[in-house]
Formats: structure tokens, sequence, C-alpha cells
């Protein structure tokens, strides 16, 4: 079993995401390892890469599904790459739970 894609930190929980621009929709595509073997979750949105689109939409996304506000997530690193990592502002066991929940449902889509 891959591990998960987050871990919590002090002011709540660090996404780990592989992003894909352009897709049909959006949506959830399972956890990925990246080149160094950590977890990643693979995830599209159908903006494209244009103008921070995309990261917009990821934003959206992200918080539509777990239920937390977009001014509570941030990009903390890969802005312009398709490896982003997340912080999600917020109880950390309370979002780890919301990320468990919204993963094991896409699983069974």
């Amino acid at each position: 079993m891959v591990d998960r894609p987050f871990k919590a930190t002090n002011s709540g929980v660090r996404l780990v995401v592989r992003l894909t621009p352009r897709g049909q929709r959006n949506g959830i595509d399972g956890i990925v390892l990246d080149a160094d073997a950590r977890p990643a979750l693979q995830l599209r949105v159908a903006a494209p890469p244009v103008d921070g689109a995309a990261n917009t939409a990821l934003i959206a996304y992200v918080a539509k599904s777990i239920g937390i506000r977009k001014s509570d997530i941030k990009i903390a690193s890969g802005e312009r790459s398709r490896m982003k990592m997340l912080d999600l502002a917020g109880d950390a066991q309370v979002i780890a739970e919301k990320l468990e929940e919204w993963i094991a449902a896409a699983r069974v889509d």
C-alpha cells in the first residue's frame, strides 16, 4: 500500500499533489510516487496552465471537495510545476480525516 500524500504540520496539513491541467474534468486519478518515491495525490483540473488558472482551479477543487475555505489553502511550492505542495490551514486531524474520506471515495468511483 502507498503511504499518504499528506502530513500534519504546526498550522494544519501539507498535501503533495501532482497536477494535470486541461483534463476533461476535475478529478482524482489516485496516488502516485514522485521521482524520490514519495507519495503524491494525482489530480486533474479542466483549467489550462495559463495565467495561474490551473492553480486557482486546483485550490477551488480541493477546498470544495474537503469542505474548507479557499483562503485556507496556499501553494507552498511548485506554482509553475506539476508537482505542488499545498498548505491546508486548520485542525490537522479534521483535515486529515476529510482528505482520507475524499481519497477513499474516489477509489470507489
